[in-house]
């Protein structure tokens, strides 16, 4: 879950360096975010960018959880009321908000991100705002949680390898054969 929020706006290979730097000080969990002094959470997720904004919203996300009871609690929860809980807290957009419950509470929700976007533009599908890339997906794939998680994972793939301005030409080749 914090990899959720340290991944806005940010290359997974930063968020990698931050979790490497929480797990070095033993920061991983919501008690121990809140205890940590805003100032020291903020250098330790400095490589993930935007780390003032960021350590907010650890803070603020950790002291919901823990309000909440924790995961296994939430768990227990639908998730149409999980997701608008957690798009009701300050900082957590759609995208932090379905990956937090595809990943974490394990929910069959499909992960819309720019890598998807890209792909949708280079297949020529009008995908349009969030929520109707998301339908898009999930109207037309079985609703589970293991296919959403390999399709985000293959789709972030192809973002990598195709996703950018440079090999644009080669992704539209790709995804039109």
């Amino acid at each position: 879950m914090v990899g959720a929020i340290l991944t806005q706006n940010t290359a997974w290979t930063n968020v990698e360096k931050a979790l490497a730097n929480l797990r070095l000080s033993a920061a991983m969990n919501p008690k121990q975010i809140i205890k940590m002094p805003s100032k020291r959470l903020a250098a330790l997720i400095r490589p993930a960018g935007y780390f003032n904004q960021k350590t907010k919203k650890l803070k603020i996300f950790s002291h919901w959880l823990v309000k909440s009871g924790g995961l296994r609690s939430l768990k227990s929860l639908p998730t149409s009321q999980l997701r608008t809980k957690l798009l009701s807290l300050w900082g957590i957009g759609p995208e932090t908000a379905d990956s937090i419950l595809l990943y974490a509470l394990e929910r069959p929700v499909f992960v819309v991100d720019a890598y998807t976007r890209r792909l949708c533009s280079a297949a020529g599908i009008d995908a349009g705002d969030y929520g109707s890339c998301q339908r898009y997906f999930e109207s037309r794939l079985p609703r589970s949680r293991k296919l959403f998680n390999e399709y985000h994972a293959l789709i972030v793939a192809w973002g990598k390898l195709y996703g950018n301005k440079k090999t644009r030409g080669e992704a539209l080749n790709l995804v039109r054969a």
